[in-house]
């Protein structure tokens, strides 16, 4: 007879049975019902990952090649999720060490946690609420959670022990939440810190086999090399503004994506940003079987510049001696009460268009730019602004030439016909006054003396609309189409006035004719003038870019072609002859002997002017090529408030045959 406890465990036997074969039959359904094609056909699940690789943006070099901006090394910690330990504890072990070793040598780390590192704990002051209320949603506490109650939901979520320090459990959970902000998984890895110095690099490398899924890689971070040259147009990178967003999305940019801001970096972005790369991570069973490139990175194109460093410098050098001592070359002390800080130089091939030198002043060094822009900022003398393609100026008599072209052109004059200079001039009920009494003048001699009375003529039977063609002809009221963009300015006519809510009179023609009108050009507009004169009616568009080639410069990929932006038809072959002559005759004008034109071997067509401006005695302003019988070069130049400033053009030319001689 079977006892009470025998029954029982044979009860029990009966029930593991039964419990196995349920077991057992679950496990049976799972394999013919749920994974029945995995098993039957033998497969593994596989699962594959992508990650981007940033491209190294192209250099920008000067007319030899010399890197003006370029990419240093640097090197970043980076974590990728694939190796990184999935157990809290042994993360956050990492992540302590790394913020360790980071400390010991003065590295900052990346930390988006907008909660104050001491305890007791407080959200940052001028956290907006936009951000506060992001971090809240992103690791699941209401609207009305304090900071305590953050970090504690943090050390909750990511095993953050309570063993640690106050500080150590801020650390962790500021580099966890930083993950989490960056989209940390395994299409996206984490970098924690960058510009390591070597002493980090090599003690996180030694350390690799216990740092699981940290690794150090070498970025390419963005350097000038060279801050004097071209501060004004090189340019400046930086983070993708809100308001140009969905134009960058379009062209399948990722909005933490470094661009081009300003200058030759934005308006040669395309060429410069380069091709990210691929790389693909695959898993079977969640186990990596496999972690390759599939998509190479392509780095940027390098551009190369039209500006040679040697020169640009020489230029720079010139304008700011001229303007360090004005007060000692002028002869009129009494007039200039204050100093004459102010310029533009520009210097064009005048064979292309291409600049060769463009200056201004004050100026700045584009190496200081980021650290000291507020004070650049406020500066009075506003060294961030380019003048030579920014700044408006009257053109003075520098116009005259202009409206020589549109007189002779139209046949109202010839180079005989001469007008009488009694330095008075009558028009309608207004006198207005001459430089001297010169007697019977024809066009190039009044060129050369630059007689108001022969061009107030002229300007009265040409009318402003005829003028104003030649004027557009030439440039004038219209932005040059360089690279960088520019200010277009405006000629001075009853449409220009009326926009202006300014009053048109009759003899605001006269005005216009010679330069001291309301028109405003630029210095690099004024070149453009002076280039046209050159090539008897041909504007070519300046330009900046010299070529784009690849990275290394192994291969010029496009080479850029003078273009012509406009062509004055000549109705008479001999139009700029008499120009030209006047320019000539202009050279030989007013110039001491230390700054004399005569003797260089060479003719030297020039135009000189000094508009009145109100806020000020009046700029000078001068224009002009060389060789005057073979033109390689044209040029302009103005000095604000000054005097004079044709004195320059001695050592702009001399500086010129020293760097790319002038045969």
């Amino acid at each position: 007879m079977r006892t009470i406890s025998e029954y029982l465990k044979m009860s029990l036997a009966v029930l593991c049975v039964l419990v196995c074969a349920v077991l057992c039959a679950m496990r049976l359904m799972k394999i013919q019902v749920v994974n029945s094609q995995a098993y039957t056909r033998g497969e593994i699940v596989t699962t594959t990952y992508t990650q981007k690789l940033p491209a190294t943006r192209g250099e920008i070099v000067d007319a030899k090649g010399l890197t003006l901006i370029g990419n240093h090394v640097s090197y970043a910690v980076v974590i990728d999720e694939k190796s990184f330990p999935a157990e809290n504890g042994r993360g956050n072990a990492i992540l302590l060490d790394l913020a360790r070793m980071l400390t010991e040598d003065g590295t900052e780390w990346t930390d988006t946690l907008p909660i104050s590192q001491e305890y007791p704990y407080t959200f940052l002051p001028d956290t907006e609420t936009a951000k506060l209320d992001a971090m809240k949603r992103k690791i699941g506490v209401n609207a009305y959670a304090t900071a305590p109650n953050c970090m504690d939901v943090l050390c909750e979520t990511y095993g953050i022990s309570e063993n640690l320090s106050h500080e150590e459990q801020r650390i962790i959970a500021g580099i966890r939440y930083t993950m989490l902000d960056d989209d940390f998984s395994m299409s996206n890895r984490f970098e924690l810190a960058r510009d390591l110095n070597m002493r980090t690099v090599t003690k996180i490398s030694e350390l690799s086999l216990q740092l699981q899924g940290v690794s150090i890689e070498q970025t390419a971070e963005r350097a000038i090399e060279v801050g004097d040259v071209l501060p004004h147009e090189l340019g400046t990178t930086g983070p993708i503004f809100a308001e140009n967003a969905d134009e960058y999305l379009a062209l399948g940019y990722d909005l933490d994506a470094i661009v081009g801001i300003s200058g030759i970096e934005r308006a040669m972005e395309s060429e410069l940003q380069g091709d990210e790369g691929v790389r693909t991570i695959t898993f079977e069973n969640g186990i990596p079987v496999s972690d390759e490139i599939t998509d190479p990175m392509e780095p940027g194109h390098t551009v190369r510049l039209t500006v040679n460093s040697e020169f640009q410098r020489g230029l720079q050098e010139i304008l700011d001696n001229f303007l360090a001592r004005f007060k000692a070359i002028n002869q009129r002390p009494e007039l200039w009460k204050n100093d004459v800080r102010s310029g533009a130089i520009v210097v064009l091939d005048a064979r292309t268009g291409a600049v060769l030198g463009e200056v201004t002043a004050p100026t700045y060094d584009l190496t200081l730019y980021s650290e000291h822009y507020d004070e650049l900022l406020a500066d009075e003398g506003k060294p961030l602004f380019n003048r030579a393609t920014q700044g408006l100026y009257r053109p003075g008599s520098t116009f005259k030439t202009i409206t020589a072209t549109a007189g002779l052109n139209e046949g109202i004059v010839n180079g005989n016909t001469s007008f009488n200079c009694t330095r008075r001039y009558h028009y309608i009920d207004t006198n207005y006054s001459c430089t001297g009494t010169h007697g019977y003048i024809a066009v190039a001699q009044a060129l050369r003396v630059s007689c108001n009375s022969y061009f107030y003529e002229l300007s009265k039977r040409l009318t402003i609309d005829k003028i104003a063609d030649y004027a557009y002809l030439y440039g004038i009221g219209q932005n040059t189409g360089i690279e960088t963009a520019d200010a277009a300015g405006w000629m001075a006519t009853p449409e220009k006035y009326k926009e202006l809510h300014e009053q048109w009179t009759v003899g605001q023609v006269l005005q216009a004719g010679i330069g001291n009108g309301d028109t405003m050009v630029t210095p690099l507009q004024l070149a453009c003038v002076a280039n046209t004169i050159a090539n008897d009616g041909v504007r070519y568009q300046p330009y900046l870019v010299d070529s784009v080639w690849d990275y290394n410069m192994d291969k010029c990929i496009e080479k850029t072609k003078p273009t012509v932006a406009a062509t004055i038809d000549l109705q008479y072959d001999y139009v700029y002859d008499y120009v030209e002559q006047g320019m000539i005759l202009a050279s030989g004008n007013g110039f001491p002997s230390k700054y004399s034109l005569q003797d260089l071997g060479y003719k030297v067509a020039v135009k000189t002017g000094t508009p009145q401006v109100a806020s000020r005695v009046q700029d000078s302003v001068f224009i002009g090529y060389a060789p005057a019988d073979d033109p390689k070069i044209a040029f302009a130049g103005i000095v604000e408030g000054g005097e004079y400033s044709k004195y320059m053009i001695r050592s702009i030319l001399k500086l010129y045959e020293d760097v790319y001689g002038m045969e």
